[in-house]
């Protein structure tokens, strides 16, 4: 028997950040209704509120905060608080309807020092996930999330990862986890997994990018789940992999822009090779083939 071997939490937790708190911003904490100190009491009583209409007031307004550059605030509270509530079926549809636009709506925001766009993403895949397992969105809420989730993925060119002061930015990361969770729903088909699938693509390998954070792995998840779901076929998935083997007269070694995209490349190929080899489902296999071609291809 096969097991999965994809490293860190299927959903795509972001990583809990260490920094200590910054002083708290004007922008949002009044917003929210609730002072840091009531905040951080509320994470301590596992996100307790016992008025529904209170729960949901709050969670919308604490979106608000995904940008501020506090990480224990942004990640350790506004993050985890509006994971728990989604995973524990305490936001009304009305109000997972709410935070979807308002969600979008940050993707796009202006984000000068890049939190924001990424912890949007990150929170929007809670959404799209809590969607997949009891739909709440209809269907044209869910094609205007998919083609935002899609613009996210393919517009980010910030591929700064983590900062011991400033915490997670994680833009490719967190977008990949927003693909994960729209690829698992069955709402959505085949042409709909192409597109995430050449989103995904375009992401492989940035430009002189070394990847440092994980991404090549987040990006592997997708792609691996996806699989699964058996639309696409083994002929389908060798063409796609085909398209990171490198021209015969390139040579990768001969600039940094090379060595990155021979590292990036790698990095997701063995990634996707080795869990769709070890993993339980045998319905992975269909990468297989395509997937050690390109390995085998590289330089």
């Amino acid at each position: 028997m096969k097991q999965i071997v994809i490293a860190c939490s299927l959903f795509g937790l972001a990583a809990c950040a260490t920094a200590p708190a910054q002083a708290q911003t004007a922008s949002c904490l009044p917003a929210a209704g609730y002072s840091r100190a009531q905040l951080d009491a509320l994470k301590t009583a596992q996100w307790q509120v016992a008025d529904d209409t209170a729960r949901n007031r709050l969670a919308r307004a604490l979106t608000a905060c995904l940008g501020d550059p506090d990480p224990t605030l942004r990640d350790g509270i506004v993050f985890e608080g509006l994971q728990h509530w989604l995973r524990a079926k305490q936001i009304t549809p009305e109000m997972m309807r709410a935070l979807a636009a308002d969600l979008e709506a940050q993707l796009t925001a202006p984000d000068p020092q890049g939190f924001r766009r990424p912890f949007a993403a990150l929170v929007l895949s809670e959404v799209a996930r809590a969607d997949r397992v009891e739909p709440c969105l209809d269907a044209a809420a869910r094609t205007r999330l998919l083609d935002s989730s899609l613009a996210y993925i393919t517009s980010v060119r910030d591929y700064r990862g983590f900062d011991e002061r400033e915490g997670w930015r994680h833009g490719v990361a967190h977008g990949a986890d927003l693909m994960l969770q729209l690829s698992l729903n069955p709402a959505l088909g085949k042409p709909e997994l192409e597109r995430i699938t050449a989103a995904i693509a375009g992401q492989v390998s940035p430009a002189g990018h070394f990847y440092t954070y994980g991404e090549p792995e987040r990006l592997a998840r997708p792609i691996i789940f996806m699989s699964q779901r058996g639309l696409i076929s083994e002929e389908e998935w060798t063409r796609w992999f085909a398209q990171f083997i490198p021209a015969q007269d390139h040579n990768l070694f001969a600039s940094q822009a090379g060595l990155a995209r021979r590292h990036n490349v790698n990095a997701f190929l063995y990634s996707v090779w080795l869990n769709a080899r070890l993993s339980e489902s045998t319905a992975d296999d269909v990468l297989l083939p395509g997937a050690e071609a390109a390995i085998r291809a590289m330089p």
